[in-house]
């Protein structure tokens, strides 16, 4: 793998925010408003029980800790999109690019996009509504990578779908991760979902991460074993979902690239 090809896609798709409108704003508006909409809305509810502070920041950890995995899968998926668009799919691999170098520049560009939205959308949870997110200390650092790893999963599955039917799915690029969305117990305990949803939410790594968040809120204890898991099953799917990845890319392949664009 050559760092410098990864680094210079990752400049291209920089280089391509800083003009694009879109790109931008979708660091910033949709975060901000979800945070205005869904935080008054838990300040509501939160004056209406006791413990107000706990359950209004059950809410504002759910929206900031899910802007992770949904920023981790869309930037792969509309970092792919984009070059169907532009219909560049077929030029980047006329140049010595692999496509595990194109892998990493997606992996490395939502990474860096995704500590942009994260500060953004901490900052404004702490002014508006005084939620901190570093109470969680160094545990933060197994939230983040957990999800991230989440995202990054569910990023190259829906990734492997476009990749072999092109833009006729083009939707699920910005709603694939919303499938997991329900069953990851984001702003309510597992034990409230029906029994077959309790099967499902047991497989999916956010789910234990945002279980052991909120444990962590209202006990000031968190469980290791949830976040040991969480890192177990997210091995499992990236690895799974890389090399799904790298199959249906290559089975497109032979079909020709260029009936993607």
């Amino acid at each position: 793998m050559n760092l410098n090809r990864v680094w210079a896609m990752v400049l291209r798709y920089v280089c391509n925010m800083r003009h694009s409108l879109d790109r931008l704003s979708d660091m910033f508006y949709w975060p901000a408003i979800d945070l205005f909409v869904w935080g008054l809305t838990g300040l509501y509810l939160a004056q209406l029980i006791n413990k107000s502070h706990q359950y209004l920041f059950v809410i504002l950890s759910g929206l900031v800790f899910w802007l992770i995995i949904w920023r981790a899968q869309y930037e792969i998926t509309i970092s792919l999109l984009s070059e169907f668009w532009d219909r560049n799919i077929v030029n980047l691999f006329t140049t010595p690019l692999t496509l595990s170098e194109l892998m990493v520049s997606f992996m490395i560009f939502g990474f860096l996009k995704t500590i942009g939205s994260l500060a953004f959308s901490a900052t404004l949870a702490y002014l508006l509504y005084g939620f901190n997110v570093f109470y969680f200390g160094w545990n933060l650092v197994w939230f983040f990578m957990n999800l991230m790893l989440t995202g990054w999963a569910v990023g190259f599955l829906v990734g492997s779908v476009l990749v072999r039917y092109g833009q006729k799915f083009q939707a699920i690029g910005w709603a694939g991760v919303a499938l997991i969305s329900p069953f990851s117990a984001i702003y309510y305990p597992v034990s409230v979902l029906p029994h077959w949803a309790q099967k499902i939410s047991a497989v999916i790594p956010s789910t234990y991460i945002f279980e052991a968040i909120r444990e962590m809120l209202f006990t000031h204890k968190v469980s290791y074993d949830k976040i040991w898991i969480s890192f177990i099953l997210n091995f499992i799917y990236l690895t799974i979902a890389i090399i799904f990845f790298r199959y249906m890319f290559d089975k497109s392949r032979k079909l020709g690239l260029g009936r993607l664009v």
